[in-house]
């Protein structure tokens, strides 16, 4: 082999993978010695896809959850997260709350067999049919353009979109043309991290410590329990990135364990992954041993002067579909539609405090002082919902000089963006988003006696810490990836109180009723968080 090529390792996965075929008026014909598909057979394609990849999820990765449920070193924390995960597919399965409020960034990657062809242009058809599902299905417009270097925008339709298409060598058999759909969430996005290291990283000692410290940096925002991957290796950054990507969708796994392989998985240092993963304490959520589903680990040649390293995640929501269309039509892979029955799952909560969230904000704390770091509470009340856009708005408010909205004053924040209202419901998918992107402001805020009551999902740093010791606040955690349950069965009420124009980041006014949270940051225990 002259050159890195993942297509036949590509090839098995699709060969491995279980299709349902698509009902379609259009079919594809052959053209003298070609397949001819018609362009608008890509917009089907692609608007299905997005539309299953919102709302259900491989049997497979279903069956991992219960698997680890079920494990006895999985501790209690990582058993209710666990069975909470589940249920929450159990919801998304009636196609009407998406899986996670975060219903992700578009990613499209095909194969074009060299004697396929469309006479149209296939990007164009693939993108307008993926944001067709975003509209139609009511699921979350997460883009924002820059009108400026610094003023931005939501585009209210999730575009742009990531597309990339290869030419590949005509299969002798079967004619086709192959996809890999994903929508990526951003927290997941944001836990990619890459490193120019060296030959003098490749020692096993030290390769061991330098992922003992990535894992335990990974920490709990991005919606545990993971699917890993490592690749060490690459003729260039951009390429050992692609398959970091790639890996974490699971198509890659066919690349061989043993030989002289361009692109091979390692076993031993994916034994190891999952060790370090069970080690570090951070569990599927709040704690245990469940931080890692599984692991992938790749190693590609490199040059002799560079040694690319990257590690990602795939989220609890592991939304990724293979597609192809042959002679015969559109066929997507097969995921799980009906609600997963699990019967030998606890059905009992662990035991947990009332919490009444009725202002003053004064009244609150002085309610969660009675409890300690690592209790489970149940809030109810109303909450303020906002995130990135709205915590920079207030904050010009203070630069400036001007006085905040009073409804800071009486309210917690859970930090949230929704995806669209479906017809019917009192509110679209909606979790929690990840507490560290508002950690600067916590001197501003907190001293000025709001954001004294936060939830949301993974660690805060060690200056929102302090302000919570100094100024008397707490920081709530809930269950991340669990965004149609937390609509269907806690949130009873959803008003648009502030900036409307920022979309999903709009601020909101909601009720909750026994809303699971825990304890993870107090002003009496300044280690927390």
């Amino acid at each position: 082999m002259l050159y890195l090529d993942t297509t036949d390792i590509i090839a098995q996965s699709f060969h491995a993978a279980r299709f349902d075929t698509l009902p379609c008026k259009e079919k594809p014909s052959r053209k003298g010695n070609r397949l001819f598909i018609p362009p608008r057979l890509l917009h089907r394609m692609a608007e299905e896809a997005f539309h299953r990849l919102a709302f259900y999820l491989r049997r497979s990765h279903l069956d991992l959850l219960a698997e680890r449920y079920h494990d006895p070193q999985s501790s209690a924390n990582d058993r209710f997260v666990l069975r909470t995960l589940l249920e929450n597919a159990g919801v998304a399965c009636k196609g009407e709350l998406a899986l996670c409020q975060d219903t992700g960034t578009v990613v499209i990657y095909g194969w074009k067999d060299e004697a396929v062809y469309t006479g149209g242009d296939d990007a164009k058809e693939l993108a307008e049919g993926a944001l067709d599902a975003y509209q139609k299905h009511h699921l979350r417009a997460s883009q924002v353009g820059a009108s400026s270097f610094f003023d931005e925008y939501n585009t209210a339709t999730n575009a742009p979109v990531q597309i990339k298409l290869h030419a590949c060598a005509a299969a002798e058999k079967r004619k086709c043309y192959r996809f890999l759909f994903i929508a990526k969430g951003g927290g997941s996005s944001n836990k990619t991290a890459f490193f120019s290291l060296s030959k003098a990283s490749l020692e096993e000692e030290q390769f061991s410590r330098f992922l003992d410290e990535q894992i335990k940096a990974l920490g709990t925002n991005a919606c545990p329990p993971y699917r890993l991957a490592v690749v060490v290796g690459g003729t260039s950054p951009e390429y050992n990135l692609e398959l970091l990507k790639l890996a974490t969708t699971e198509i890659l796994d066919y690349a061989p364990y043993d030989g002289n392989a361009w692109i091979r998985r390692d076993r031993y240092w994916e034994e190891r992954i999952m060790e370090k993963g069970r080690q570090s304490g951070l569990g599927a959520q709040f704690g245990g041993t469940n931080l890692l589903l599984d692991a992938r680990v790749l190693r590609l040649p490199r040059h002799a002067a560079s040694c690319p390293v990257s590690i990602g995640v795939s989220c609890v929501a592991h939304r990724n579909l293979l597609g192809v269309i042959d002679s015969k039509g559109i066929h997507l892979e097969r995921l799980c539609t009906t609600a997963p029955q699990y019967p030998t799952l606890d059905s009992q909560s662990p035991p947990a405090f009332a919490v009444n969230l009725a202002p003053p904000l004064s009244n609150l704390c002085r309610q969660l002082s009675q409890f300690s770091v690592g209790d489970r509470l149940l809030l109810s009340g109303e909450l303020l919902v906002a995130r990135d856009a709205a915590h920079y708005e207030w904050h010009r408010r203070l630069k400036a000089g001007q006085t905040l909205p009073d409804y800071l004053y009486r309210y917690a924040i859970f930090y949230a963006g929704p995806s669209e209202r479906p017809p019917g419901k009192i509110i679209g998918s909606v979790g929690p988003t990840t507490a560290g992107r508002m950690d600067r402001y916590a001197e501003a805020f907190l001293s000025a006696g709001v954001s004294l009551v936060t939830v949301a999902k993974g660690a805060r740093n060690l200056q929102w810490v302090d302000a919570c010791r100094r100024y008397g606040g707490f920081y709530l955690g809930t269950v991340g990836g669990a965004a149609a349950l937390m609509a269907e069965q806690y949130i009873t009420k959803d008003t648009i109180i502030d900036y409307p124009e920022l979309g999903m980041e709009a601020v909101r006014l909601i009720s909750v009723h026994n809303l699971p949270a825990v304890i993870l940051i107090a002003p009496q225990a300044t280690d927390a968080g």
